[in-house]
This record gives structure tokens, sequence and C-alpha cells, in this order.
């Protein structure tokens, strides 16, 4: 007994002596730095990665030939945003940073801890700056930097630096914080407003979200389609009604507070972005505009999948950067996926069951790149289609998954739905479909090829395919078989910086609007309405039960 006091009496104090031990080394290292960097970036107080020393303005003029938007390479990282966003007639601007590993600061080094940007010095014209010594560099950019020792451990202390546009600019990226102030240049002109954001400590890595069916059983999808976002505020195409706020419209603030109230109304459980996202040709800097759409489910904590329009990838970003963006955000569920599959998001979700101790599969949800514009224009004039490499992913998929232990082991009856951008040509034949709720407003720009899509969709037993692209049509339809097949829906365009209209064929014209699937796994049935951003807004529009018991059903 006296034994196994003895060895219970050892353990405890070395287990004290170990705490003692890392305790005196932690304050050792942040006094001295006496742990290699191995051991001393992993300790919590520190980064592993860079910190900014400085942060400078370099510009040029198309007239001066001795001037230049390139310094010291060996010295200086150049952020490449021409802040101009290369509209400037002759000017040019990029933002330069300094950066350092930890371990290569040397005693004459010093650390940023805060940037504002301003005319004054901030200690003149802020309260609460007390004695801190700011100091100035071009553009109106004031830096707080230090030499104190281990200042780079500081949760203060600035790690990265980037540029962002617009007067409506917003960071959706966790542990950074934009600027209230836009940089300062000489004749801006009509640009937009460049905006530094910063980040302060190391780099925060997101997780995929997992989405699962809620406790009373339900699943609600929310599909925006054609938000057309911009570089800035935007400019409202065929906005209705026309004197609305008094003429005034700023297309991405008012599609925006649309998106915004009916995500607060009716609480989706995930917001499907069926492309067009960003209007490329008024998106100079497209990151600004991810960011914006980003923002607004990142804030409410709700899942979000992306695929990409014809016009997404019009603006600075290519479909695998602007993936690769979107991919890297909180709670986004968004893939490139397979490389040997063409285009860029054919990828699937599943909706997991509600029973938290299971993982099996209640609901898939499948997302494929329609791409943009034909290929063969003279053949097939218009634009492009889903390609036999994608057919045969989606078949192998849903055969893969049809067979695997999560969906074997889902004892009710499963359902799948797809989403896409451009619509297949069975859309287009309206004298083959029974449409049964929205608008017919515009034929239907599908492509001119049909690469038989629509019938592998059926085949792997998806009870509806919703696409977006024709922004004035909101109908479902289904094809005048014997049997009903598959929904083909159309959410309705969302946004005002994509175009409107049709007032010849619509009342009152065309009020953009959302389109909301809420999947019911108890009885196995999906039922679909829109939510309009004029008119009778808190009202669902054309609301159908488009399949039950696990079947399509016909209106």
């Amino acid at each position: 007994m006296s034994s196994n006091l003895s060895k219970v009496r050892t353990s405890i104090q070395l287990g004290a002596l170990t705490c003692i031990v890392f305790l005196l080394l932690f304050i050792l290292d942040n006094r001295f730095r006496v742990l290699p960097d191995v051991i001393h970036n992993a300790l919590p107080a520190h980064s592993p990665g860079l910190v900014i020393t400085d942060i400078t303005l370099a510009t040029c003029s198309s007239l001066n030939l001795l001037s230049s938007c390139k310094l010291d390479a060996q010295k200086w990282h150049r952020i490449e945003k021409d802040l101009y966003l290369n509209k400037g007639w002759l000017n040019h601007a990029y933002i330069h940073i300094e950066r350092k590993k930890e371990s290569e600061l040397v005693e004459m080094d010093r650390v940023i801890l805060d940037v504002k940007v301003g005319r004054l010095d901030p200690v003149t014209s802020e309260k609460n700056q007390g004695g801190e010594r700011w100091e100035s560099r071009t553009g109106g950019i004031w830096l707080k930097r230090t030499s104190k020792r281990h200042a780079s451990d500081s949760v203060k202390a600035i790690t990265a630096v980037d540029v962002l546009f617009g007067a409506d600019a917003v960071e959706a990226r966790p542990g950074w914080e934009i600027l209230d102030q836009p940089i300062l240049l000489s004749n801006p002109g009509d640009n937009q407003e460049a905006r530094l954001t910063v980040r302060r400590g190391p780099h925060v890595p997101t997780e995929r979200p997992t989405v699962r069916v809620n406790k009373d059983g339900k699943f609600k999808i929310m599909q925006v389609a054609d938000l057309h976002l911009s570089t800035g505020l935007g400019v409202c195409r065929d906005a209705e009604p026309a004197g609305h706020n008094g003429g005034k419209c700023d297309a991405d603030v008012r599609t925006l507070e649309f998106l915004g109230s009916v995500l607060d109304s009716e609480k989706p459980d995930l917001v499907v972005l069926s492309g067009d996202q960003v209007n490329g040709e008024t998106a100079p800097d497209a990151q600004s505009a991810v960011f914006k759409f980003a923002e607004m489910f990142i804030k409410r904590s709700i899942p979000f999948a992306t695929i990409f329009g014809n016009h997404d990838d019009e603006g600075s970003l290519s479909r695998p950067a602007l993936m690769q963006l979107t991919q890297s955000l909180p709670w986004s569920l968004s893939l490139p996926g397979p490389s040997s599959v063409e285009g860029v998001g054919n990828y699937y979700v599943e909706v997991i069951s509600r029973r938290k101790s299971t993982s099996h599969s209640a609901l898939t949800l499948y997302f494929l790149d329609t791409h943009g514009y034909s290929p063969d224009e003279r053949q097939f004039r218009g634009y492009d289609w889903i390609k036999k490499s994608q057919i045969d992913w989606f078949k192998s998929t849903a055969q893969n998954l049809k067979n695997s232990p999560a969906h074997q082991g889902y004892h009710h009856i499963r359902m799948n739905m797809a989403f896409i951008h451009i619509p297949l040509p069975e859309y287009r034949n309206q004298d083959d479909i029974v449409q049964g709720s929205g608008t017919f407003a515009e034929p239907p720009t599908a492509p001119g090829f049909n690469s038989g899509f629509k019938q592998a969709l059926v085949e792997e037993n998806v009870l509806a395919v919703s696409c977006g692209h024709d922004h004035v049509n909101d109908y479902c339809a289904l094809s005048k078989d014997p049997k009903p097949d598959l929904w083909m829906c159309y959410a309705g365009g969302s946004g005002f910086g994509g175009y409107g209209g049709y007032s010849h064929v619509i009342k009152g014209g065309y009020h953009r609007r959302v389109r909301l699937f809420e999947f019911d796994m108890d009885d196995a049935s999906i039922k679909t309405w829109k939510r309009l951003e004029y008119g009778e807004r808190d009202k669902r529009i054309d609301e159908m039960t488009i399949a039950q018991g696990g079947n399509v059903v016909a209106p």
C-alpha cells in the first residue's frame, strides 16, 4: 500500500516539475528566444508565418520613363493589383510590403502593429492615441511600428496585407480587417476606391462544413441565380419599379439588401449560387465581388455552394482562381472537382441524416459546370454544353454512392437533385413540356448540341434540376412523357447588375427573385416556391409540390 502511495507521490512531483520547467522555458523564450524555431513557432503565442515590417506605395506614369511601379524585389513584395484597376490613362500605383519570417528579424527591424489611412497623423485626428508615434507613407498610409523584442509574437502584429476595391468592399476572411478610409491617390478619377485590408496573427484555416437534415426532418435550400455583382456599387439594369427610392439605384447594394432580407426570413440550411455571381465585365477586381456575397453567408453561419456561369471568369480571375478563392472561405462547400473531368466545379454534396450518431446520406446534391460559350459557333451557335467526361463522372459517382455504406445505411427514401447554370436543351422544347408554375418569358438560351445529360439525370433517379442564366424565366416544367421523370426549374435572376425588363411580356416588368426548395425526409417530398424583391415580398410565390414519396409528381 505504501509502495503505491509512493509511486503516486513521485508521479505528481514529476508532473509538477515538468510544468514548472515548461513555464520557465516559455518565459525565457518570450524574453530571450532560447528555443529552436521548430518548438518556438509551435507555442501558442507565436506565429510561424511572416510578419510585415513595412508598407509603401509605388506610383508610375506612362509620361515619365524614369518612374517605376516595381521596387527592389529582394526587399519588397508587390501586391499585384493596380490601384487604378488598369483604368488610369497614364497613372499606375501598387502597394509593396516588406515581410520577413520571425526567425529572420534583426534588431533594427520594426514590426507593424497597426495601419491607418488618412490625411492627418492619427495622433492629432483620432482619440485615445496618447503618445503613440505614427510613420507616414505615400497615399495617406500611416504605420505604427515597434522594434520591441518579440513584437512579432503580439496578436496585434500585421502578418498579411491585401487590397480590395469599392465603397462597399467587405472582408470575408477570418482574422482580416478592411480599413475605413480608401488609399489617397492622385488623380483618382472615376476609379473604384482602393482599400487596404490587413490580417493580424497567423492564417486561420477553414474546415468544410457538414450539412445535415434538421430535427424536424426538413432541409431547405435557397437557390440564388445571376447575382451579377461588380467591383464597387454597380449600375442597375432594368430596375423595377423605375421610380423606386426616388430613382436612385446602386445595383449591388439593392441586390444584397434583398438577399439579406430573404436569408433572415427563410433561414435556409444551404445556399446554392448557380452561376454568374460575378459580372465579369464590371468586375476588374473579382475578389471584391466574391467577398460581398460570401460575407452574407459567413456572418450568418450558412453553408454555401457555388458553380460558375458564363460571366464569372470574364473579370480579373479565371475559373480555377475563383474556385480556389471561394473554396478557401468559411462555410464554403465549393470544390473544383476532378481534374480529369472537363470544367471547374463538378462535385457533389451529401446532406447527412438527422441522427447525429450516423453519417448516412439522406440527400445528394450534384453540381456541374456548364462552361461558357459554344466551342463550335458554326455548327452549334450560342452556349457550351455538358461534356461526355462530365456525364461519365456523374453516372459513375452516382453508382458508387448508391453502393456506398453512407447510402446503403440510410433506411428511408433517399432523394437526389442537381444544379447547373445554363439550361438543358429540353428546357427549350415548349411544345414538349408541361409548365407547373412560373413564367416562360424569354426563349431559353440552351446549347445547340444536346449531349444527353437529361437522360443521365433520369437514369440516376435525380428528381429535379434547377438552373439560372435566362433571368426572366422562373418556371418549373416536366416533359410530356406518360410518366413524369424530371422537374426542370429556373430560379429567376436575383441581381440588379444583370438584365431584367421584359415589360412587354411581364406586366409591370420583372422583379428580382430567388427560389427555395424544401425537402421533407419524413414523406420524401419536395416543395418549391419563390420570394420577390418587390411587391409581395413576404409571400411564397407559386408554391408547389414537385415530389412525393421519393417520386416526381405532376402539377
